[in-house]
């Protein structure tokens, strides 16, 4: 294999590299606390609505943008439905439904100044980012709201129903095994079936044993999580949903038309235009679906705090951008994968909490990821000058 292929795969797997890399190293650190059944679980909960606003994001940078609006959008959409189940008594679902349209239409306003008016994105989002900070602390009277009831609160900190299994003084969730095993299969499955298609049609493979370290690599991580999960209290809620976005996701932007469309318009807005493509609709539904999300992420937010609060969300549009740029992203846009951003996010959420195992101060931790981010980029750029 030539030097240039390697530094291609270097880059592809690097930052999964990175962060098994960084996790061993806040293991040795903490004496192994960051390994533990209960803080693998913590991992998941704290960073679900990271991950979930990381793939909306993503689409975002892909044409080349950003939104800075995400976390007062989470917070506006985790307010509502905490009026309305506490102040109005509504059943759950409708608060739910309508914290995902609030934030739906969130959505359509921004896209609606971006596409149809021509406002740059950067303006439109900042605008967006005051305004709903300030309803934010208007409908919840800069107070907070709650406790919010247990079968809301689910959903952000529940789990699935467990089926316990107990061999000597040894118990844990079968539920956890299964799907660790189904997952096991279906990643060889995907590879094999990636290894035909590209030999069918003449394309370069992997020596078989790179594949074969990339899949023992991706399987271990796969049934480390699972097992640390399955002797603690089980699958969490926010890990299905993030599995199922994540999935959604990537399958719209690999295999749809549409998805196709997003990087065609990040890797060149005026060729895209010109070769048929709607630019102004493109970016008008990828800012629609950021706000969606965000309604998503406001809910799972707000259920895993028991309430709703004015500061809700702060910085958490700097947490999602940086997941997309240290996944892989890049600045200009056109380049970056649903996955990618997803290791960008867990890279994030396992630097916050081995530092916060280790007890480092929160204006450390700031400068430390202050600094992988601008490594990331920095990689990304002087890469691209190489080649």
């Amino acid at each position: 294999m030539d030097s240039k292929r390697i530094n291609i795969k270097i880059k592809e797997y690097g930052m999964v590299i990175a962060l098994i890399v960084i996790f061993l190293i806040f293991f040795i650190l903490s004496g192994g606390k960051n390994a533990t059944p209960m803080n693998i679980n913590n991992l998941v909960m704290q960073n679900g609505y990271i991950v979930v606003l990381a793939v909306g994001m993503l689409l975002c940078v892909l044409t080349g943008n950003v939104d800075l609006g995400v976390g007062s959008t989470v917070a506006v959409t985790g307010a509502v439905s905490a009026i309305l189940i506490l102040d109005y008594d509504l059943p759950i679902p409708i608060a739910i439904l309508a914290a995902i349209l609030v934030g739906l239409a969130v959505g359509i306003f921004e896209g609606a100044f971006i596409s149809l008016l021509g406002i740059p994105p950067f303006i439109v989002t900042l605008a967006t980012m005051l305004i709903g900070r300030g309803l934010t602390y208007v409908a919840l009277q800069a107070q907070t709201k709650g406790p919010l009831p247990n079968s809301y609160n689910a959903i952000g900190a529940g789990y699935l129903p467990t089926i316990t299994i107990q061999i000597g003084g040894f118990a844990f969730d079968l539920i956890c095994f299964l799907v660790a095993l189904a997952a096991t299969v279906l990643l060889i499955l995907s590879e094999y079936k990636s290894y035909k298609r590209k030999l069918k049609y003449g394309f370069a493979v992997n020596p078989l044993w790179q594949t074969g370290i990339k899949l023992a690599v991706f399987i271990g991580i796969i049934w480390f999580f699972m097992y640390r999960l399955a002797v603690y209290r089980g699958i969490p809620i926010v890990l299905v949903i993030m599995a199922a976005l994540i999935g959604i996701y990537h399958f719209i932007t690999s295999k749809m038309v549409s998805g196709r469309q997003i990087y065609a318009l990040g890797g060149n807005e005026k060729a895209a235009r010109l070769s048929g493509i709607n630019t102004k609709k493109v970016y008008f539904w990828v800012y629609t679906n950021m706000g969606l999300l965000c309604g998503v992420a406001g809910i799972i937010l707000s259920a895993r705090n028991g309430s709703a609060t004015p500061k809700a969300g702060d910085g958490f549009e700097m947490d999602a951008i940086a997941a997309c740029y240290i996944g892989g992203a890049a600045t200009a846009g056109g380049i970056g994968t649903i996955i990618g951003a997803v290791v960008g996010a867990l890279v994030m959420g396992i630097l916050n909490n081995g530092m916060s195992l280790i007890g480092w101060s929160t204006d450390i931790q700031k400068v430390v990821k202050g600094l992988v981010l601008l490594g990331a980029v920095t990689f990304d750029l002087v890469s691209k000058r190489k080649k």
